[in-house]
């Protein structure tokens, strides 16, 4: 079995927010991050693949359709936009590291088919990122 991880970069804001709770909860709780205006990072997106080899190109997906499949999912709806008010999955979710990388894997899972997706890694900071490897049974 190979393993096989793609790099994508994006920009875009967000901020956290309860609709339930006061100014001064959402402040407590977020801090900085709480200001509705945003505020923004440079994420790094790591998309691990895994597969079979093919026996005629030597691939295990073909690289390129990789990299559109991610654009296209992705980069496109993601890269400098605002978050909160751009993408519909954080309509009424927050844009946590944690639910972006969930969201990204949703988005992708069915997308890479005859390779499975086997780990979302995404940046916030280079000190910051987490690992989504699906719902695990």
């Amino acid at each position: 079995m190979i393993y096989l991880t793609r790099k994508a970069e994006f920009s875009a804001s967000h901020y956290y927010h309860n609709p339930k709770w006061s100014v001064e909860e959402n402040q407590r709780v977020f801090g900085k991050c709480a200001n509705l205006n945003g505020h923004g990072h440079n994420y790094t997106l790591e998309v691990t693949i895994s597969g079979k080899v093919d026996s005629v190109t030597g691939f295990v997906i073909d690289l390129k359709e990789l990299k559109e499949i991610i654009s296209r999912e992705v980069l496109d709806d993601f890269d400098h936009r605002h978050l909160n008010k751009e993408v519909p999955e954080f309509a009424t979710k927050n844009p946590t590291t944690e639910n972006i990388a969930v969201a990204i894997w949703n988005r992708l899972e069915s997308k890479l088919l005859p390779a499975q997706l086997r780990r979302v890694r995404l940046y916030e900071l280079p000190d910051l990122f987490v690992d989504y490897y699906g719902e695990q049974e």
